[in-house]
């Protein structure tokens, strides 16, 4: 009987082309400004550390005053200074300094040709803050940590590229004009947001490839790649007012957070006694989560642009429902004669469900296909590197025909409904 009814539906729609056209139109854009939509906001919200989200908390200390506060909020960096007072207290069960760094690098094979190699100087906290997985070799030690050392962990695709994937524990690489010694190879790795990159985009699809001691590239005197200071801007000097460095602490639970922060409430009323800040103590303490909505992390396009989506997806289930009651309404006619031969309404109501359905259907195989085209159209709305994070895969496309499938059947239950109410003996004395 189904297969029946499916005949029967796609021989009524083909006898109304015009209006079945217009209608799976209707529908086909609207699920695919919703699915395509949808698939990016999911993408940009989702967070590869959200089991850690509330134990990993950056701190904010307002070292400029209030009137410049007042305009571009407290810095989300830290200065050198703070960072040195902050890791001297220990205070945090895991403490990772992070700064973005990019040198150069020329490999000890002359086929290879050089390249520039992007990452952070970061202290040894930083791999186990963010369990970073190793292929070969591990971080550096402890010792290295705080005093400095030639060490460096690598990446996998720099690895890749500079020895071929081989295990390069202990081989020797030149950057920026110093040698040093390989300690660790990465297994791939690029977890996103990169919450701790405040001077690149948080969705950055190339993954770091570098990281060397953060002592080390103290001693060095390695420039952030995250901010334009020249000479004029004494970033190393203890005294320096320059924020650069971000810096994370993972604290287990909610006593211990409290207790950090009045530490930081503490640090700052001792620099204003110190003669530092002229100003009240202004910090703060915000978890990764936090943090990223304060950073507006996710773009508000995309929200706006799911919204804007659903709306339209509205108006055309509105604009259907209309089409839908004109189209059954006219056939009240033949309704009366069908309930008058002894026709049910469950019959009609089931024949007229099939026949939106199978509305709904083509609507979202149509929505499917343009779904792959919104999808690779986003980077004409959003940043590149933001729209590449949605994808147009196979279930995301599934959910089109279903989104259509769903709306379409309840878009046709009023107009379904008043058709199924006609009395077959008013119809036939009309008639």
């Amino acid at each position: 009987m189904f297969s029946y009814y499916v005949g029967l539906g796609i021989r009524s729609l083909l006898n109304q082309r015009l209006i079945t056209i217009w209608m799976i139109l209707l529908i086909a854009l609207g699920v695919a400004g919703t699915v395509s939509t949808f698939s990016l906001l999911r993408a940009v919200s989702s967070n590869a550390f959200a089991a850690k989200a509330h134990r990993l908390f950056t701190p904010q200390i307002d070292n400029h005053g209030p009137d410049y506060v007042k305009t571009y909020g407290i810095d989300p960096v830290l200065t050198l200074r703070d960072v040195e007072a902050l890791r001297a207290r220990d205070s945090a069960h895991l403490q990772a300094a992070i700064y973005q760094i990019s040198l150069s690098l020329v490999p000890i094979d002359t086929t290879i040709d050089a390249l520039e190699a992007n990452g952070y100087a970061v202290t040894l906290d930083y791999f186990q803050m963010l369990d970073v997985p190793f292929r070969f070799g591990s971080a550096w030690s402890k010792a290295a940590d705080k005093d400095g050392s030639n060490e460096v962990v690598i990446g996998s695709e720099l690895n890749q590229k500079v020895f071929r994937g081989a295990n390069s524990v202990g081989q020797e690489i030149r950057l920026d004009g110093h040698t040093y010694r390989i300690a660790g190879v990465l297994a791939p790795w690029n977890p996103l947001p990169r919450f701790y990159a405040y001077y690149r985009n948080a969705f950055d699809r190339h993954a770091p490839q570098l990281f060397l001691p953060f002592r080390q590239a103290l001693n060095l005197r390695i420039p952030t790649a995250g901010g334009s200071y020249g000479e004029s801007f004494p970033i190393w000097d203890m005294r320096s007012e320059i924020s650069f460095i971000s810096y994370w602490v993972e604290l287990p639970d909610s006593a211990a957070a409290a207790r950090y922060r009045n530490y930081l409430h503490a640090y700052a009323d001792e620099q204003r006694a110190d003669g530092r800040f002229q100003w009240p103590a202004n910090v703060a303490l915000r978890d990764q989560e936090d943090w990223l909505n304060y950073q507006h992390v996710v773009p508000p396009e995309a929200r706006i642009s799911f919204v804007v989506a659903l709306g339209l997806l509205v108006v055309c289930a509105v604009n259907t429902i209309g089409l839908l009651l004109a189209r059954f309404m006219r056939r009240s006619s033949d309704i009366g004669v069908r309930r008058a031969l002894g026709g049910s309404r469950s019959a009609i109501l089931f024949q007229y469900l099939t026949e939106a359905a199978v509305i709904g259907l083509a609507g979202g195989l149509l929505g499917a296909v343009l779904t792959v085209c919104f999808v690779s159209s986003l980077g004409l709305v959003f940043p590149v590197d933001v729209a590449r994070l949605a994808h147009a895969t196979l279930p995301t496309l599934l959910q089109a025909p279903i989104i259509a499938v769903c709306m379409v059947l309840l878009a046709a239950a009023y107009p379904i409904l008043r058709a199924c109410r006609i009395e077959p003996g008013w119809q036939l004395k009309s008639s």
